[in-house]
Protein backbone atom coordinates (compact mmCIF):
# COMPACT_ATOMS: atom_id res chain seq x y z
CA UNK A 1 0.00 0.00 0.00
CA UNK A 2 0.98 3.37 -1.02
CA UNK A 3 0.43 6.80 0.56
CA UNK A 4 -0.02 9.95 -0.79
CA UNK A 5 -0.68 13.93 -0.20
CA UNK A 6 -4.40 15.28 0.30
CA UNK A 7 -3.32 18.35 -1.09
CA UNK A 8 -0.89 16.59 -4.45
CA UNK A 9 2.23 17.61 -3.56
CA UNK A 10 3.30 14.03 -2.79
CA UNK A 11 2.43 10.50 -3.93
CA UNK A 12 3.44 6.85 -3.52
CA UNK A 13 5.29 6.68 -0.83
CA UNK A 14 5.30 3.84 1.62
CA UNK A 15 3.69 3.64 4.85
CA UNK A 16 7.05 3.83 7.04
CA UNK A 17 7.97 7.06 5.36
CA UNK A 18 4.05 8.24 5.94
CA UNK A 19 4.09 7.27 9.73
CA UNK A 20 8.37 9.16 10.30
CA UNK A 21 6.79 12.47 8.50
CA UNK A 22 3.63 12.95 10.12
CA UNK A 23 2.60 16.07 8.17
CA UNK A 24 3.45 16.06 3.93
CA UNK A 25 5.95 18.72 3.38
CA UNK A 26 2.51 20.49 1.22
CA UNK A 27 0.84 20.73 4.89
CA UNK A 28 -1.09 18.02 3.31
CA UNK A 29 -2.14 14.53 5.22
CA UNK A 30 -1.23 11.38 4.36
CA UNK A 31 -3.94 8.91 2.45
CA UNK A 32 -3.96 5.25 1.14
CA UNK A 33 -3.81 5.86 -2.41
CA UNK A 34 -6.27 2.28 -2.43
CA UNK A 35 -8.69 1.08 -0.60
CA UNK A 36 -8.77 -1.93 0.89
CA UNK A 37 -11.74 -4.57 0.81
CA UNK A 38 -12.69 -6.93 3.40
CA UNK A 39 -15.51 -9.67 2.68
CA UNK A 40 -17.88 -10.71 5.40
CA UNK A 41 -15.67 -14.04 5.41
CA UNK A 42 -12.77 -11.72 6.16
CA UNK A 43 -14.84 -10.45 9.38
CA UNK A 44 -16.34 -13.95 10.07
CA UNK A 45 -12.76 -14.53 10.28
CA UNK A 46 -12.26 -12.42 13.21
CA UNK A 47 -15.00 -13.50 15.75
CA UNK A 48 -13.03 -16.10 17.60
CA UNK A 49 -9.70 -13.69 17.01
CA UNK A 50 -8.38 -12.18 20.39
CA UNK A 51 -8.14 -8.61 19.89
CA UNK A 52 -4.34 -8.53 19.00
CA UNK A 53 -4.65 -11.04 16.32
CA UNK A 54 -7.61 -9.10 14.74
CA UNK A 55 -5.16 -5.94 14.86
CA UNK A 56 -2.72 -7.69 12.74
CA UNK A 57 -5.56 -9.15 10.66
CA UNK A 58 -6.50 -5.52 9.76
CA UNK A 59 -3.27 -3.88 9.81
CA UNK A 60 -1.44 -5.91 7.55
CA UNK A 61 -3.18 -4.28 5.01
CA UNK A 62 -2.04 -1.05 5.25
CA UNK A 63 1.67 -1.73 6.51
CA UNK A 64 2.44 -3.55 3.79
CA UNK A 65 6.34 -2.67 3.78
CA UNK A 66 6.44 -3.79 7.64
CA UNK A 67 6.27 -8.07 8.11
CA UNK A 68 3.68 -9.73 9.92
CA UNK A 69 6.39 -10.45 12.57
CA UNK A 70 7.32 -6.69 12.70
CA UNK A 71 3.59 -5.89 12.89
CA UNK A 72 2.83 -8.56 15.63
CA UNK A 73 5.39 -7.43 17.55
CA UNK A 74 4.38 -3.98 17.76
CA UNK A 75 0.36 -5.02 18.25
CA UNK A 76 1.64 -7.38 21.65
CA UNK A 77 4.11 -5.12 22.63
CA UNK A 78 0.97 -2.24 22.72
CA UNK A 79 -1.65 -4.30 23.56
CA UNK A 80 -1.10 -6.08 26.70
CA UNK A 81 -3.63 -6.66 29.68
CA UNK A 82 -1.58 -5.51 32.03
CA UNK A 83 -1.46 -2.27 30.39
CA UNK A 84 -5.30 -2.34 29.89
CA UNK A 85 -6.15 -3.73 32.72
CA UNK A 86 -8.66 -6.15 30.46
CA UNK A 87 -7.38 -8.93 28.46
CA UNK A 88 -10.55 -7.92 25.89
CA UNK A 89 -8.49 -4.62 25.16
CA UNK A 90 -11.70 -2.99 24.15
CA UNK A 91 -14.87 -4.40 25.54
CA UNK A 92 -18.15 -4.09 24.61
CA UNK A 93 -20.86 -3.13 27.40
CA UNK A 94 -24.45 -3.94 26.73
CA UNK A 95 -26.19 -1.37 28.13
CA UNK A 96 -29.44 -2.29 26.73
CA UNK A 97 -30.96 -4.30 23.95
CA UNK A 98 -30.48 -1.60 20.80
CA UNK A 99 -27.23 0.04 22.46
CA UNK A 100 -24.03 -0.83 23.32
CA UNK A 101 -21.50 1.34 24.51
CA UNK A 102 -17.48 -0.01 23.15
CA UNK A 103 -15.08 1.27 26.04
CA UNK A 104 -11.78 2.82 24.70
CA UNK A 105 -10.70 4.01 27.89
CA UNK A 106 -9.11 0.79 29.73
CA UNK A 107 -5.77 1.62 28.94
CA UNK A 108 -2.51 3.39 30.70
CA UNK A 109 -4.38 7.06 31.01
CA UNK A 110 -7.91 6.03 30.51
CA UNK A 111 -8.26 7.64 27.20
CA UNK A 112 -9.03 6.45 24.18
CA UNK A 113 -6.08 8.01 22.63
CA UNK A 114 -4.51 4.73 24.79
CA UNK A 115 -5.42 2.26 21.66
CA UNK A 116 -3.16 4.58 18.94
CA UNK A 117 -0.67 5.96 20.93
CA UNK A 118 0.73 2.97 22.94
CA UNK A 119 1.04 1.34 19.30
CA UNK A 120 2.51 4.48 17.13
CA UNK A 121 6.03 4.48 19.47
CA UNK A 122 6.84 1.20 18.01
CA UNK A 123 5.62 1.86 14.38
CA UNK A 124 7.60 4.98 14.29
CA UNK A 125 11.26 3.25 15.49
CA UNK A 126 10.66 0.32 12.89
CA UNK A 127 9.81 3.36 10.27
CA UNK A 128 12.91 5.09 11.36
CA UNK A 129 14.92 2.36 11.01
CA UNK A 130 13.39 1.00 7.65
CA UNK A 131 13.33 4.26 6.02
CA UNK A 132 16.98 4.74 6.95
CA UNK A 133 16.50 7.83 9.08
CA UNK A 134 19.60 8.41 11.46
CA UNK A 135 18.47 11.89 12.88
CA UNK A 136 16.79 11.90 16.12
CA UNK A 137 13.01 12.06 15.96
CA UNK A 138 11.29 15.20 17.71
CA UNK A 139 7.23 14.39 17.97
CA UNK A 140 5.31 17.50 18.08
CA UNK A 141 2.07 17.66 19.79
CA UNK A 142 -1.03 19.79 20.59
CA UNK A 143 -4.18 18.34 22.75
CA UNK A 144 -6.60 19.38 23.60
CA UNK A 145 -6.14 16.59 26.96
CA UNK A 146 -6.44 13.38 25.86
CA UNK A 147 -3.73 13.14 23.18
CA UNK A 148 -0.70 15.18 25.12
CA UNK A 149 -0.64 12.35 28.20
CA UNK A 150 -1.31 9.39 25.95
CA UNK A 151 1.58 10.55 23.84
CA UNK A 152 3.89 11.59 26.69
CA UNK A 153 3.46 8.17 28.18
CA UNK A 154 3.99 5.83 25.06
CA UNK A 155 6.67 7.29 24.00
CA UNK A 156 8.13 8.11 26.97
CA UNK A 157 12.02 6.85 27.52
CA UNK A 158 11.69 5.72 23.24
CA UNK A 159 15.34 5.92 22.13
CA UNK A 160 15.35 8.36 18.95
CA UNK A 161 12.58 10.70 20.53
CA UNK A 162 11.76 13.53 21.94
CA UNK A 163 8.18 14.56 22.52
CA UNK A 164 6.85 17.96 22.83
CA UNK A 165 3.19 18.39 24.27
CA UNK A 166 1.59 21.90 23.88
CA UNK A 167 -1.87 22.15 25.53
CA UNK A 168 -4.38 24.98 26.55
CA UNK A 169 -3.31 26.21 29.96
CA UNK A 170 -6.96 26.85 30.74
CA UNK A 171 -8.07 24.28 28.53
CA UNK A 172 -8.15 20.83 30.18
CA UNK A 173 -9.23 19.47 33.15
CA UNK A 174 -7.29 19.15 36.49
CA UNK A 175 -6.59 15.35 36.07
CA UNK A 176 -5.89 15.92 32.75
CA UNK A 177 -2.88 18.48 33.01
CA UNK A 178 -1.84 16.32 36.23
CA UNK A 179 -1.03 13.88 33.86
CA UNK A 180 0.61 16.07 32.06
CA UNK A 181 2.97 18.14 34.23
CA UNK A 182 3.70 14.71 36.74
CA UNK A 183 4.81 12.98 33.39
CA UNK A 184 8.47 11.55 34.21
CA UNK A 185 10.65 10.43 31.60
CA UNK A 186 14.24 12.12 30.55
CA UNK A 187 13.00 12.88 26.79
CA UNK A 188 9.32 14.42 27.49
CA UNK A 189 8.30 17.98 27.23
CA UNK A 190 4.70 19.67 28.49
CA UNK A 191 3.74 23.38 28.07
CA UNK A 192 0.89 25.34 28.54
CA UNK A 193 0.34 27.45 25.96
CA UNK A 194 -2.35 31.11 26.97
CA UNK A 195 -5.25 30.10 24.10
CA UNK A 196 -7.29 27.54 22.95
CA UNK A 197 -7.18 24.04 21.58
CA UNK A 198 -7.20 25.54 17.95
CA UNK A 199 -4.33 28.26 18.94
CA UNK A 200 -1.55 25.15 19.85
CA UNK A 201 -2.85 23.44 16.76
CA UNK A 202 -2.37 26.23 14.83
CA UNK A 203 1.47 26.75 16.32
CA UNK A 204 2.10 22.76 15.68
CA UNK A 205 1.03 23.30 12.04
CA UNK A 206 2.77 26.26 11.65
CA UNK A 207 6.09 24.64 12.79
CA UNK A 208 5.67 21.85 10.94
CA UNK A 209 5.32 23.82 7.68
CA UNK A 210 7.79 26.48 8.45
CA UNK A 211 10.49 24.95 5.52
CA UNK A 212 13.68 27.83 7.29
CA UNK A 213 13.44 26.14 10.69
CA UNK A 214 12.64 22.71 9.58
CA UNK A 215 16.38 22.84 7.70
CA UNK A 216 17.90 24.72 10.91
CA UNK A 217 16.33 21.30 12.61
CA UNK A 218 17.62 18.90 9.99
CA UNK A 219 21.77 20.48 10.58
CA UNK A 220 21.16 19.82 14.36
CA UNK A 221 20.18 15.58 13.35
CA UNK A 222 16.49 16.39 14.34
CA UNK A 223 13.44 15.77 12.36
CA UNK A 224 10.20 16.72 12.82
CA UNK A 225 6.73 13.89 13.08
CA UNK A 226 3.48 14.09 15.09
CA UNK A 227 1.48 11.76 17.47
CA UNK A 228 -1.78 13.78 16.52
CA UNK A 229 -4.25 12.45 14.61
CA UNK A 230 -2.52 14.11 11.52
CA UNK A 231 -0.11 10.75 11.76
CA UNK A 232 -1.71 8.18 9.07
CA UNK A 233 0.34 5.59 12.10
CA UNK A 234 -2.39 7.42 14.76
CA UNK A 235 -5.26 7.17 12.93
CA UNK A 236 -4.75 3.72 11.10
CA UNK A 237 -4.87 1.64 14.98
CA UNK A 238 -8.23 3.57 15.04
CA UNK A 239 -9.99 1.27 12.70
CA UNK A 240 -9.28 -1.94 14.26
CA UNK A 241 -11.55 -1.22 17.04
CA UNK A 242 -14.78 -0.90 14.97
CA UNK A 243 -13.85 -4.02 13.31
CA UNK A 244 -12.85 -5.45 16.96
CA UNK A 245 -16.39 -4.61 18.34
CA UNK A 246 -18.85 -6.01 15.09
CA UNK A 247 -17.08 -9.18 15.45
CA UNK A 248 -17.72 -8.93 19.63
CA UNK A 249 -21.23 -7.72 18.88
CA UNK A 250 -21.26 -11.36 16.73
CA UNK A 251 -19.64 -13.21 19.09
CA UNK A 252 -22.11 -12.22 21.71
CA UNK A 253 -24.85 -13.34 19.70
CA UNK A 254 -25.85 -9.79 19.52
CA UNK A 255 -26.27 -9.51 15.61
CA UNK A 256 -26.01 -11.76 12.72
CA UNK A 257 -22.64 -11.06 10.49
CA UNK A 258 -23.76 -8.83 7.44
CA UNK A 259 -26.26 -6.88 9.50
CA UNK A 260 -25.81 -3.61 9.58
CA UNK A 261 -25.13 -1.42 12.83
CA UNK A 262 -24.76 2.54 13.71
CA UNK A 263 -21.92 3.27 15.06
CA UNK A 264 -21.83 7.14 17.43
CA UNK A 265 -19.19 8.86 18.24
CA UNK A 266 -18.01 11.91 20.13
CA UNK A 267 -15.55 14.14 17.69
CA UNK A 268 -13.67 16.89 17.90
CA UNK A 269 -10.79 16.46 15.53
CA UNK A 270 -12.72 14.49 13.01
CA UNK A 271 -10.06 11.25 13.88
CA UNK A 272 -11.98 8.65 15.70
CA UNK A 273 -15.25 9.01 13.45
CA UNK A 274 -12.68 8.74 9.98
CA UNK A 275 -11.31 5.57 11.71
CA UNK A 276 -15.09 4.16 11.61
CA UNK A 277 -15.74 5.78 7.95
CA UNK A 278 -12.23 4.09 6.46
CA UNK A 279 -13.83 0.89 8.74
CA UNK A 280 -17.00 0.96 6.42
CA UNK A 281 -15.31 1.66 3.30
CA UNK A 282 -13.30 -1.45 3.96
CA UNK A 283 -17.35 -3.34 3.96
CA UNK A 284 -17.60 -3.18 7.50
CA UNK A 285 -22.05 -3.17 7.46
CA UNK A 286 -22.36 -0.05 9.02
CA UNK A 287 -25.83 1.59 8.47
CA UNK A 288 -25.26 5.49 9.45
CA UNK A 289 -21.97 7.45 11.72
CA UNK A 290 -23.37 9.76 13.98
CA UNK A 291 -21.14 12.45 14.83
CA UNK A 292 -21.32 13.78 18.00
CA UNK A 293 -20.63 17.58 18.89
CA UNK A 294 -20.54 19.32 22.16
CA UNK A 295 -21.58 23.75 21.84
CA UNK A 296 -18.57 23.84 19.83
CA UNK A 297 -20.58 22.41 16.55
CA UNK A 298 -18.86 23.25 13.42
CA UNK A 299 -19.27 19.51 12.34
CA UNK A 300 -22.84 18.99 13.49
CA UNK A 301 -23.12 22.47 11.55
CA UNK A 302 -20.95 21.47 8.37
CA UNK A 303 -22.78 18.07 8.07
CA UNK A 304 -26.11 19.57 7.85
CA UNK A 305 -25.08 22.82 5.61
CA UNK A 306 -22.58 21.84 3.29
CA UNK A 307 -20.55 25.06 5.17
CA UNK A 308 -17.46 24.61 7.42
CA UNK A 309 -17.44 27.89 9.18
CA UNK A 310 -15.45 28.25 12.37
CA UNK A 311 -15.52 32.02 12.69
CA UNK A 312 -17.68 32.17 15.39
CA UNK A 313 -17.41 31.83 19.92
CA UNK A 314 -14.94 29.66 21.07
CA UNK A 315 -16.48 27.70 24.14
CA UNK A 316 -14.77 26.04 27.09
CA UNK A 317 -17.39 23.27 27.80
CA UNK A 318 -17.42 20.21 30.04
CA UNK A 319 -16.16 17.70 27.36
CA UNK A 320 -13.10 19.77 26.83
CA UNK A 321 -11.16 16.78 24.76
CA UNK A 322 -13.99 18.10 21.93
CA UNK A 323 -13.42 21.78 22.39
CA UNK A 324 -12.32 22.40 18.64
CA UNK A 325 -13.44 24.69 15.96
CA UNK A 326 -10.89 23.00 13.37
CA UNK A 327 -10.92 19.71 12.92
CA UNK A 328 -7.98 18.47 11.09
CA UNK A 329 -9.07 15.12 9.79
CA UNK A 330 -11.88 16.36 8.07
CA UNK A 331 -9.59 17.53 5.44
CA UNK A 332 -9.05 13.26 4.74
CA UNK A 333 -12.72 12.55 4.72
CA UNK A 334 -13.06 15.26 1.98
CA UNK A 335 -10.37 13.82 0.05
CA UNK A 336 -11.72 10.60 0.06
CA UNK A 337 -15.33 11.50 -0.82
CA UNK A 338 -14.43 13.80 -3.94
CA UNK A 339 -12.35 10.83 -5.38
CA UNK A 340 -8.72 12.34 -4.05
CA UNK A 341 -9.41 15.65 -5.91
CA UNK A 342 -6.54 17.54 -4.28
CA UNK A 343 -7.55 20.95 -6.35
CA UNK A 344 -10.77 21.14 -4.35
CA UNK A 345 -9.04 20.35 -0.91
CA UNK A 346 -6.59 22.95 -1.57
CA UNK A 347 -9.17 25.72 -2.71
CA UNK A 348 -11.41 24.50 0.36
CA UNK A 349 -8.27 24.42 2.64
CA UNK A 350 -7.13 28.05 1.33
CA UNK A 351 -10.50 29.15 2.22
CA UNK A 352 -10.47 27.91 5.45
CA UNK A 353 -7.24 29.16 6.38
CA UNK A 354 -7.60 32.75 4.48
CA UNK A 355 -11.35 33.34 5.57
CA UNK A 356 -12.29 30.51 8.41
CA UNK A 357 -14.46 29.29 6.10
CA UNK A 358 -15.55 26.96 3.21
CA UNK A 359 -18.66 25.51 1.32
CA UNK A 360 -18.35 22.07 -0.27
CA UNK A 361 -20.30 21.40 -3.58
CA UNK A 362 -23.89 19.79 -3.41
CA UNK A 363 -22.43 16.08 -4.53
CA UNK A 364 -20.01 16.22 -1.71
CA UNK A 365 -22.61 17.40 0.56
CA UNK A 366 -25.07 14.66 -0.49
CA UNK A 367 -22.23 12.19 -0.01
CA UNK A 368 -21.15 12.77 3.45
CA UNK A 369 -25.40 12.63 4.50
CA UNK A 370 -25.88 9.63 2.75
CA UNK A 371 -23.13 8.26 5.45
CA UNK A 372 -23.14 10.80 8.40
CA UNK A 373 -25.74 12.08 11.03
CA UNK A 374 -24.68 15.61 12.87
CA UNK A 375 -25.92 16.58 16.10
CA UNK A 376 -24.74 18.05 19.18
CA UNK A 377 -25.77 18.32 23.07
CA UNK A 378 -25.70 21.61 25.42
CA UNK A 379 -23.77 21.03 29.02
CA UNK A 380 -27.43 20.95 30.43
CA UNK A 381 -28.05 17.88 28.34
CA UNK A 382 -24.48 16.03 28.92
CA UNK A 383 -25.97 16.41 32.79
CA UNK A 384 -28.84 15.65 32.61
CA UNK A 385 -27.78 12.86 30.42
CA UNK A 386 -24.87 11.57 32.59
CA UNK A 387 -27.56 11.44 35.54
CA UNK A 388 -29.98 9.64 33.27
CA UNK A 389 -28.07 6.44 32.40
CA UNK A 390 -26.73 6.18 36.09
CA UNK A 391 -30.20 6.13 37.33
CA UNK A 392 -31.49 3.67 34.87
CA UNK A 393 -28.38 1.44 34.31
CA UNK A 394 -26.33 2.43 37.48
CA UNK A 395 -23.39 2.68 34.53
CA UNK A 396 -21.18 5.47 34.88
CA UNK A 397 -20.13 7.02 32.04
CA UNK A 398 -17.94 10.60 31.12
CA UNK A 399 -18.38 13.98 29.63
CA UNK A 400 -17.91 12.96 26.32
CA UNK A 401 -19.62 10.07 25.99
CA UNK A 402 -22.75 11.93 27.72
CA UNK A 403 -22.32 14.30 24.49
CA UNK A 404 -22.24 10.72 22.04
CA UNK A 405 -25.57 8.93 24.16
CA UNK A 406 -27.54 12.21 24.15
CA UNK A 407 -26.90 12.97 20.33
CA UNK A 408 -27.55 9.29 19.78
CA UNK A 409 -31.33 9.77 21.68
CA UNK A 410 -31.75 12.73 19.20
CA UNK A 411 -30.80 10.59 15.82
CA UNK A 412 -33.50 8.44 17.18
CA UNK A 413 -36.53 10.49 17.61
CA UNK A 414 -35.42 12.78 14.70
CA UNK A 415 -35.08 9.56 12.72
CA UNK A 416 -36.73 6.82 14.27
CA UNK A 417 -34.04 4.42 13.16
CA UNK A 418 -33.61 1.76 15.88
CA UNK A 419 -30.86 0.01 13.99
CA UNK A 420 -28.88 -1.58 16.94
CA UNK A 421 -25.74 0.69 17.82
CA UNK A 422 -22.38 0.56 19.67
CA UNK A 423 -21.25 4.40 21.17
CA UNK A 424 -17.87 5.10 21.47
CA UNK A 425 -16.71 5.69 24.86
CA UNK A 426 -13.71 7.84 25.07
CA UNK A 427 -12.77 8.61 28.59
CA UNK A 428 -12.87 7.31 31.92
CA UNK A 429 -15.60 9.19 34.23
CA UNK A 430 -12.85 9.11 36.46
CA UNK A 431 -10.82 11.64 33.98
CA UNK A 432 -14.01 14.47 33.99
CA UNK A 433 -15.32 13.27 37.81
CA UNK A 434 -16.02 16.85 38.76
CA UNK A 435 -18.71 17.07 36.24
CA UNK A 436 -19.67 13.95 36.81
CA UNK A 437 -20.02 13.74 40.35
CA UNK A 438 -22.68 17.02 39.73
CA UNK A 439 -24.58 15.43 37.55
CA UNK A 440 -25.48 12.74 39.61
CA UNK A 441 -25.08 13.58 42.83
CA UNK A 442 -25.62 17.72 42.29
CA UNK A 443 -23.86 20.67 43.08
CA UNK A 444 -23.53 20.01 47.46
CA UNK A 445 -21.17 17.30 46.53
CA UNK A 446 -18.66 18.93 44.65
CA UNK A 447 -18.47 22.35 47.02
CA UNK A 448 -15.04 22.83 48.45
CA UNK A 449 -13.88 19.45 47.05
CA UNK A 450 -10.63 19.15 44.43
CA UNK A 451 -11.21 16.95 41.30
CA UNK A 452 -8.50 14.65 43.64
CA UNK A 453 -10.80 14.17 46.48
CA UNK A 454 -13.82 13.61 43.94
CA UNK A 455 -12.31 10.42 42.72
CA UNK A 456 -12.76 8.78 45.90
CA UNK A 457 -16.03 10.26 45.36
CA UNK A 458 -17.14 8.66 42.92
CA UNK A 459 -15.58 5.52 43.24
CA UNK A 460 -16.77 4.98 47.07
CA UNK A 461 -20.50 6.42 45.73
CA UNK A 462 -20.80 4.18 42.41
CA UNK A 463 -18.86 1.21 43.82
CA UNK A 464 -16.04 1.43 40.54
CA UNK A 465 -12.57 1.66 40.70
CA UNK A 466 -10.09 4.31 40.55
CA UNK A 467 -7.93 3.13 37.79
CA UNK A 468 -4.51 2.66 38.60
CA UNK A 469 -2.99 5.78 36.22
CA UNK A 470 -5.26 8.35 38.28
CA UNK A 471 -4.33 7.48 41.89
CA UNK A 472 -2.56 9.91 44.11
CA UNK A 473 -1.84 12.11 40.79
CA UNK A 474 -1.60 15.41 43.24
CA UNK A 475 1.30 13.76 44.95
CA UNK A 476 3.07 13.15 42.08
CA UNK A 477 6.41 15.80 42.01
CA UNK A 478 5.45 18.11 39.22
CA UNK A 479 8.28 17.89 36.49
CA UNK A 480 6.90 20.10 33.65
CA UNK A 481 5.77 24.18 34.70
CA UNK A 482 6.75 26.02 30.97
CA UNK A 483 4.12 28.17 29.78
CA UNK A 484 4.84 29.87 26.50
CA UNK A 485 2.21 32.79 24.49
CA UNK A 486 1.16 30.86 21.06
CA UNK A 487 3.46 32.86 19.47
CA UNK A 488 6.53 31.97 21.32
CA UNK A 489 6.12 27.65 20.45
CA UNK A 490 8.59 27.83 18.42
CA UNK A 491 10.94 29.43 20.66
CA UNK A 492 10.12 26.72 22.91
CA UNK A 493 10.91 23.88 20.50
CA UNK A 494 14.45 25.87 19.74
CA UNK A 495 15.39 26.04 23.48
CA UNK A 496 14.40 22.30 24.30
CA UNK A 497 16.62 21.16 21.06
CA UNK A 498 19.28 23.71 21.56
CA UNK A 499 19.24 25.05 18.05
Amino acid sequence: MLYESTRGGLKSIQSAEAIKRGLAPDGGLFVPENRVKFTLDDINEMVNMSYQDRAVYILKNYLTDFSDQELADCVNNAYTAQKFGDSRIAPVYKLNENVHILELWHGPTCAFKDMALQILPHFLVKSVRKTGETSEIVILVATSGDTGKAALEGFRDVDGTKVIVFYPNNGVSEVQKYQMITQEGKNVYSIAVEGNFDDAQNGVKAIFTDKGFKEQLEKANYKLSSANSINWGRLVPQIVYYFSAYADMIKNKEIECGEKINFVVPTGNFGNILAAYYAMEMGLPVNKLVCASNDNNVLTDFINTGVYDRNREFKKTISPSMDILISSNLERLLYEITDHNSELINEWMEGLRADGKYSVDSTTRKKISSVFWGGYSTESETMKTIEAIYKEYNYVIDTHTAVAVDVYDKYVISTGDITKTVIASTASPFKFNESVVKSIFGDGTVKGRSEFELLKVLADECKIAIPEGLRDLDKKPVMHNKLCDKSGMKDIVKDILKV
